[in-house]
């Protein structure tokens, strides 16, 4: 495992109670359209996770710019099991994550729909990482 950075440990300090609060808005379906909720498999307990991500949703496929790359567990439980579950606007898909380590983050950040919150997480990032969702056709 790699060292975390000071940054990343700061970061992920202030993240904590922000993603708290996010998620729970997600699951009563009150935080805002720019924010979704990703569900994966925990790769040690095999419970589901839950964690709100900025909302990436372009067709049948939603993007992800993991700002913390391999850092972040949801990152570590994909790549020990794809299969993944989406909630945007209060509605549930399912679908089959990717990690595309030769994907430019930056580049996919810039292409979010939800540009103020792409910002931000382009401030936040220590090792981004782009993750596409296939989801599942409606």
């Amino acid at each position: 495992m790699q060292m975390r950075s000071r940054k990343y440990r700061i970061i992920t300090t202030l993240e904590r109670a922000n993603n708290r609060l996010t998620r729970l808005l997600l699951r009563r379906g009150l935080a805002p359209k720019a924010f979704a909720l990703l569900e994966t498999t925990g790769r040690r307990t095999g419970l589901p996770r839950h964690t709100p991500v900025g909302n990436g949703l372009d067709g049948d496929t939603f993007w992800v710019v993991a700002v913390h790359g391999d850092q972040a567990d949801y990152v570590r439980n994909v790549r020990a099991d794809p299969r993944v579950r989406v909630k945007v606007a209060g509605v549930w898909r399912p679908g089959r994550a990717s990690v595309l380590p030769d994907d430019d983050p930056a580049a996919r950040s810039h292409a979010l729909p939800y540009q103020w919150d792409a910002a931000i997480g382009r401030l936040m990032a220590t090792t981004p990482l782009t993750i596409r969702i296939d989801l599942d056709p409606r």
